[in-house]
């Protein structure tokens, strides 16, 4: 969603960063106007808040139709990069980053601000124990409903909290699930909900079990509070402020390092040149930051996922298809698919899996789910899926995704080969009933 470069400020003579807005493909034109109004609110929102721990915005401003943020320049590395280079934080360290996180979102929180995507990659780590929150760009107002028409879940997988994939708008609550994912993260060197792929871990958000926390002290039981599947049995943010306030915290190391202000940064990227954006900014050559890592995910506001049920007893008898592969026919009540129905996603076809997800395994007896529970998870797990970059094309907006779930016949059955009764399955088809002609799945960019 945008690129950020470090620049020179020559009327106030201080380094800045500049964040040049991108907004997704696929909007339409009053969808882009909305997305464009809520990315700018930045400016407001983090202009508006007055707290050490949230990065300071500048201003905002436009050349040739292209936004651009201007920011404090951070001085500092990601706790990602802290995290990968040199291990997980000590117990105390990690109480010193929660107690500013803490406090920065509730500084935010009471200004009726929701960050939406806080994540290790969002916190910077400075000289002189510093912690700073940054990338308020997403940062929507929750008293501004004119905001909330697009749809859109906006966040990282393994740091959303289950009830945003359950499609409830972003709160204080969410915030602090995700603020308790990314102090689990710098204390144990990975996610909670960390796994393989994008649908695993948004399975294991909602459905796996919540590892213990590796630590005895306040913040470990912060991070367990934190990390409650229920809104409502979540601990709340003056809350976490008062138990991490009866630990005093390690002096922090000096983290400043490379100069970042985003979650992600390229190597060595290509060398960009362009006419200057105003005359008071002086674009230093160079990418500080590349493509933001976010996941953003458009929400149809308006089009309903249809699920159908295979296996027996189910709206499909047989459906053998467990990969990503292209079929013809149209989904129909009765009929079934085997593995000799594929065709060559070049030919016309009707119909193109391009999602398979184990969510419950085959190893353990389980009882079949409520029909609403598997069916609501079908439609947030495809459409997650199929708002992602991982389904490619400008036609996405005239496509739509089916999901299939395992019928209760299906779900119970034993099985042995690497065939499962379990999966979820997400299509994609044409909503007018016309063909398809070539794969909608991105190419692996190896």
């Amino acid at each position: 969603m945008g690129i950020v470069w470090r620049a020179e400020d020559r009327v106030m003579g201080r380094q800045v960063a500049v964040k040049e807005l991108h907004l997704p493909q696929g909007l339409s034109p009053e969808d882009r106007r909305q997305f464009r109004d809520r990315l700018l609110r930045e400016a407001r929102n983090a202009g508006r808040l007055n707290d050490p721990g949230i990065v300071t915005v500048h201003d905002v401003i436009t050349d040739d139709g292209v936004d651009h943020i201007v920011m404090e320049l951070i001085d500092a590395r990601t706790l990602t990069d802290v995290v990968r280079s040199d291990g997980p934080l000590d117990e105390r360290s990690v109480t010193a980053v929660a107690q500013q996180l803490t406090a920065a979102l509730n500084t935010a929180h009471a200004a009726g601000v929701v960050h939406r995507d806080v994540k290790p990659s969002n916190v910077m780590l400075g000289s002189g124990g510093r912690v700073k929150l940054t990338d308020f760009g997403i940062a929507q107002a929750a008293d501004d409903p004119s905001l909330t028409t697009t749809g859109a879940v906006i966040g990282s997988p393994g740091y959303l909290a289950p009830e945003r994939l359950e499609g409830k708008g972003a709160s204080p609550a969410s915030d602090l699930w995700a603020l308790g994912a990314t102090l689990f993260y710098a204390i144990h060197g990975e996610g909670p909900f960390a796994r393989e792929t994008s649908a695993a871990t948004l399975s294991a958000v909602l459905h796996a079990d919540i590892p213990p926390v590796r630590a005895r002290g306040p913040v470990g039981t912060v991070i367990g509070g934190l990390l409650q599947r229920s809104p409502e049995a979540r601990l709340g943010g003056m809350q976490a402020a008062a138990l991490l306030a009866t630990q005093n915290p390690a002096p922090m190391p000096l983290y400043g390092g490379e100069t970042v202000t985003s979650q992600s940064t390229t190597p060595s990227p290509v060398v960009r040149r362009r006419r200057p954006l105003w005359p008071v900014l002086a674009l230093v050559v160079g990418l500080v930051a590349g493509v933001l890592g976010t996941l953003v995910v458009l929400r149809p506001s308006t089009p309903t996922v249809p699920v159908m049920t295979y296996g027996q007893g189910g709206d499909l008898p047989v459906f053998g298809i467990t990969s990503p592969s292209c079929l013809p026919g149209a989904l129909a009540p009765g009929r079934s698919y085997t593995s000799s129905t594929y065709v060559s996603c070049d030919d016309p076809h009707d119909l193109e899996v391009f999602g398979v997800l184990d969510a419950f395994g085959t190893q353990r007896d389980l009882p079949y789910p409520a029909a609403d529970d598997l069916a609501g998870y079908a439609r947030s797990a495809c459409t997650l899926l199929f708002d992602s970059a991982l389904v490619e094309g400008q036609d996405k907006a005239r496509l739509q995704v089916v999901g299939l779930v395992p019928s209760a016949a299906a779900f119970s059955a034993k099985v042995s080969t690497s065939f499962t009764t379990r999966d979820v399955i997400c299509v994609l088809r044409a909503a007018d009933g016309s063909q398809l002609t070539g794969t909608r799945i991105a190419k692996d960019p190896g």
